[in-house]
């Protein structure tokens, strides 16, 4: 091994280790918050796409954690960036972290994938740019990701929170 080599692998190791604390610590502000709410739920913490991602789950077909989504998920949108303060007070360096609950986001990431592909196939027959509804900064690089992986380009516009997609012929 090369010292480049080494020093490259330690490096990975520290962001790994480091991404591990800020899902600790926010499993730790999440049980907290559920044992304040009275609600059940497990945490479940992985480190994705270098971010931590921490989701809570229930065995049951509960609607208590449904709650914590909100309509639209926006309730779940405000507990992440508490979380995320939370993880700052912790650590003092800003947080990606990525919070999901009762498999919201993983549901809405396979719709929007969706979403995206049929946008895009759509641009792809018509040669005509095609602009999506307005979403959060997620939602469109889940959509951003999905016309990419089609051959096609996309671009956001407009001001949160009316900031779009729209996606371009090639």
């Amino acid at each position: 091994m090369t010292e480049g080599t080494i020093s490259a692998a330690a490096e990975g190791d520290d962001t790994l280790t480091r991404l591990e604390q800020e899902g600790e610590i926010a499993a730790d502000y999440l049980e907290g918050l559920l044992d304040i709410a009275d609600l059940d739920g497990d945490i479940d913490m992985d480190v994705e796409a270098d971010r931590a991602a921490v989701s809570i789950i229930s065995d049951t077909a509960s609607r208590d954690l449904q709650k914590l989504v909100g309509r639209d998920g926006e309730v779940l949108e405000a507990l992440q960036e508490l979380t995320r303060l939370a993880v700052h007070r912790e650590t003092g360096d800003r947080s990606r972290l990525m919070l999901d609950i009762a498999g919201f986001r993983a549901r809405k990431r396979t719709e929007l994938a969706e979403l995206g592909a049929k946008a895009a196939a759509e641009v792809k027959s018509s040669g005509e740019p095609v602009k999506l509804d307005p979403m959060t900064p997620f939602e469109r690089k889940v959509v951003h990701d999905a016309v990419a992986a089609a051959g096609l380009r996309s671009e956001s516009e407009g001001e949160e929170p009316q900031r779009f997609v729209v996606v371009l012929p090639a």
